[in-house]
C-alpha cells in the first residue's frame, strides 16, 4: 500500500468515526493554554488539569505571572514533573509575553518559540488550537502512531511533522493533531496497544509485533 493511499484512508476513517476531537487540557484563554501545554511536558493532561485551577486563580494572566518569582509559582505546580525548571520557564515566558508581545500570546511559530520553555511542539499546539494554523504538533503519541500506520519513517519529530504536513490536507491538519494524539493515548498505546478496538488495523505496520 503506497503512502498516499494510507494517508487518504486514515484521514477518511478519522473523519467518519471521530468527527469531533479536541485538546483534553482545560483552559479559558490562549495564555492559560500556553501555561498548561508547558506544564504537560512529560506529564499527563489529567495531572495538569488537577493543578491549573489554583495556579490560574493566583496568576490568571501574563501580567500577574510576570510579576511573580519562580519561588512563588513553585508551590502551585509541585505535583508536576520537573517543577523547578517549569516554574522558571513559566515566569520567563510571562515576562517575555509582557515585554515583547503586550501580554498577548503570538500566533507566529517563530515568535512562540522565542518564549522560554516553548519548543516547536508547544508552539505548534498553540498555533493549531488557538489560531487554527495548519500545523501538526508531534509528541510521543503522534510520533508512534505515524510510524505504526506507515505515515512516516522520520527519525525526528521535525521529520515526522514534515511528512504529516505533506500527506494530510491543509484543512484537516488542525484536527489531525488531536486525532493522532488521542488515538495514541487511548488505543495505539506504547505498550499493550488495544489492537482489537482499532479501526485502522488495515494500515498498521506493527501486526507482527502486536498480533491480532
Amino acid at each position: 500500500m503506497n503512502k498516499n493511499k494510507r494517508f487518504r484512508g486514515v484521514v477518511e476513517w478519522f473523519s467518519e468515526n471521530v468527527p469531533v476531537a479536541q485538546s483534553e487540557l482545560e483552559f479559558a484563554s490562549p495564555f492559560q493554554l500556553l501555561v498548561a501545554v508547558i506544564l504537560s511536558a512529560q506529564c499527563t493532561d489529567k495531572r495538569v488539569n488537577m493543578t491549573t485551577p489554583a495556579l490560574f486563580g493566583r496568576f490568571p494572566d501574563a501580567a500577574s505571572l510576570a510579576a511573580a518569582t519562580p519561588e512563588e509559582v513553585l508551590p502551585y505546580i509541585k505535583s508536576i514533573s520537573y517543577p523547578n525548571s517549569k516554574a522558571d520557564h513559566l515566569v520567563g515566558m510571562a515576562q517575555r509575553l509582557v515585554s515583547s508581545f503586550g501580554g498577548e500570546v503570538p500566533s507566529d511559530i517563530d515568535n512562540l518559540m522565542s518564549l522560554p520553555g516553548v519548543g516547536r511542539k508547544t508552539a505548534s499546539v498553540i498555533a493549531s488550537i488557538v489560531y487554527n494554523k495548519p500545523v501538526i504538533a508531534v509528541d510521543t503519541h503522534v510520533f508512534r502512531v505515524a510510524h505504526r500506520l506507515g505515515l512516516s519513517d522520520g527519525k525526528t519529530p521535525d521529520a515526522v511533522q514534515k511528512d504529516l504536513h505533506a500527506g494530510i490536507p491543509v484543512e484537516k491538519r488542525a484536527i489531525s493533531h488531536h486525532w493522532l494524539i488521542l488515538h495514541g493515548r487511548y488505543v495505539c498505546t506504547a505498550r499493550s496497544p488495544r489492537c482489537s478496538a482499532c479501526g485502522l488495523r488495515q494500515y498498521c505496520r506493527s501486526g507482527e509485533v502486536f498480533p491480532q
